[in-house]
């Protein structure tokens, strides 16, 4: 992978580059937002690891600027423990969050997992999520053999899961994929309904699926 590494603590980016080196990545390290923003416009990186504080300003600044070039895929490296900047990184479209300090070995482990996502993205017909099976182009759900019953709006819910498995989802993306299958308004939609829903899924999916609440931040699957 050709990694972006943001880190203005050169220490932490000596270290970070050898390890990223030898384990077979490509790493290109900037230490200000300013740099890290251009090398995203001459270059495609596969993904970014980037430091939130920042001489110039913030990983968030870096991680925007990468959402409306391309889809880099984003992990935040960040002394910054708590909820606030966790939930906004996710609402970014933050891959993984990971607070400092840190072993490599578990940031090298994180990076193993993004990148599986990536090439395990799937466009295809035929999604599976836990013991359920999506057919995208019939939008019809089954279990072994047996169709599960789902609304429009569940459906979409369990489509958004599906194609990002094993991913943190935070309530405001769930809350953006009902709205793009609620287009038409049949149903009022806010936080309190995706609460509903998300419960009525589960119901529906049975033990089979895990929807799993990740306290303060939202749902993965």
């Amino acid at each position: 992978m050709h990694i972006l590494l943001t880190e203005d603590d050169a220490l932490i980016a000596s270290g970070l580059t050898y390890a990223l080196e030898t384990d077979g990545h490509i790493v290109t390290h900037c230490d200000t937002a300013a740099s890290s923003i251009a090398a995203a416009e001459r270059t495609a990186f596969d993904l970014a690891l980037l430091d939130v504080s920042l001489p110039d300003g913030t990983g968030f600044d870096v991680c925007r600027r990468l959402r409306e070039i391309g889809d880099t895929a984003v992990i935040f490296l960040t002394a910054a423990d708590d909820e606030g900047n966790t939930i906004r990184a996710f609402d970014m479209g933050a891959d993984d969050y990971i607070v400092k300090p840190f072993r490599v070995r578990e940031l090298l482990a994180r990076i193993k997992a993004v990148s599986r996502r990536i090439e395990n993205a799937d466009t295809a017909d035929i999604m599976t999520l836990g013991d359920v099976t999506i057919n995208a182009k019939t939008a019809k759900v089954t279990r072994g053999g047996g169709e599960i019953e789902l609304t429009a709006l569940e459906y979409r819910l369990l489509l958004t899961f599906a194609a990002n498995r094993g991913r943190i989802l935070t309530r405001s993306q769930l809350l953006e994929s009902i709205w793009d299958a609620n287009s038409a308004g049949e149903t009022f939609v806010n936080d309190n309904t995706l609460t509903v829903y998300i419960k009525r899924l589960r119901e529906k999916l049975g033990g089979g699926v895990n929807i799993e609440t990740v306290r303060g931040v939202g749902y993965r699957a």
